[in-house]
């Protein structure tokens, strides 16, 4: 299993980058999966539903199951967010996991850039950063560049600079 993030700022387009990028890879016979890091408080679950009771009642974990999917909700309950690679051992295996968000972990990432948000590159200040797409030109930055509409380019880039879970050195991680 490889992965590699995308990361940037807030309105940068890595949403909408990801639904473009996830069918081009599987266009190419590639499976994926995505983690996201979510900043403020989310919950997948509605009040009154069964699964809302129980975890409401305590329960650490609550699995939802039906015909089309199944769905675990772990409950903190107090304990810190779990790290990446910890969430990483929760996916089942594919070939790509690609990662949106968790710019402060030691992974590769392609950063996201787009001029209107009126933010500064998070390269060079992100060694972890091994290519860019954005939509101005960037012809002096020393890693690759790519037009964050050129969505196949992108797809080579992942492909290409993706690394094995394994390879990763999450000690480098979390300068917060």
């Amino acid at each position: 299993m490889r992965l590699i993030g995308l990361s940037g700022w807030s309105g940068s387009g890595k949403t909408t980058l990801l639904t473009r990028l996830i069918p081009a890879l599987i266009g190419r016979g590639r499976s994926v999966s995505t983690i996201k890091h979510a900043h403020h408080a989310f919950d997948v679950d509605r009040p009154g539903k069964d699964s809302y009771v129980h975890r409401e009642a305590g329960a650490r974990e609550v699995l939802i199951s039906s015909e089309r999917r199944w769905a675990l909700m772990h409950e903190h309950r107090g304990a810190p967010e779990p790290a990446l690679p910890e969430l990483l051992s929760h996916l089942g295996p594919v070939d790509l996991v690609l990662i949106e968000g968790f710019k402060r972990e030691a992974h590769a990432k392609i950063e996201i850039h787009r001029a209107a948000v009126g933010k500064p590159l998070l390269y060079p200040h992100d060694p972890q950063i091994v290519a860019i797409a954005s939509d101005p030109p960037l012809p002096e930055a020393p890693i690759p560049h790519i037009d964050l509409n050129d969505i196949e380019a992108i797809a080579d880039l992942v492909e290409q600079l993706a690394v094995e879970v394994d390879r990763v050195a999450w000690d480098r991680a979390r300068e917060d």
